[in-house]
């Protein structure tokens, strides 16, 4: 079984009048790890589906109220019926990490190559690409969605490394060394 780690690139906001650009998938399993980009006209219903074969638990970052719903209402499939799914946003908000991906990333120094790229700039790059034909930009766009699902995975794991050490020290105050009888 799969993790898989999933983020979307959109040209807006709105579900109902904007499209899907590129759908990330980052698939890890114990030996192996796989980058999917669904681009364009190859984010479809079929596509995402096949490449999330073999899936167990789908990780995203605010996606239950961006991701999941947007290729709900666009592919007309609804991931969190068929696939298990964990956002991370609540369990950063439940550690006091608040803010976007980005913003939690700084605040556990999660390293990104790609400066001053955003949402917003991802809308700019792809009409860039699908204007001017810039490949340079479509380039920059699919390295932004990478980072963006390999830095899922890297939250988790500071995220499960927060809890392990926060449970060992919660014991540590409930149990107190016995003072052995006389």
């Amino acid at each position: 079984m799969y993790d898989a780690y999933l983020d979307i690139e959109t040209t807006g906001l709105s579900r109902y009048y904007n499209e899907i650009t590129v759908i990330g998938i980052y698939l890890v399993d114990s030996k192996d790890t796989q980058l999917i980009q669904l681009v364009g006209e190859a984010a479809t219903r079929d596509n995402l589906l096949g490449a999330l074969e073999g899936v167990g638990t789908i990780f995203t970052y605010n996606g239950s109220r961006f991701d999941l719903p947007f290729i709900h209402t666009r592919l007309e499939v609804d991931l969190a019926s068929i696939l298990h799914h964990h956002d991370l946003m609540y369990d950063c908000w439940r550690n006091n990490l608040k803010g976007g991906l980005k913003a939690v990333e700084l605040q556990l120094g999660i390293p990104r190559q790609l400066k001053g790229v955003d949402g917003f700039q991802a809308v700019i790059l792809w009409w860039r690409y699908r204007s001017y034909d810039d490949e340079d930009a479509l380039s920059i766009l699919l390295k932004y969605n990478e980072e963006d699902v390999v830095n899922l995975k890297a939250l988790r794991e500071r995220l499960l490394v927060s809890v392990a050490t926060e449970t060992v020290e919660r014991t540590r105050d409930v149990i107190s060394p016995v003072e052995p009888l006389e």
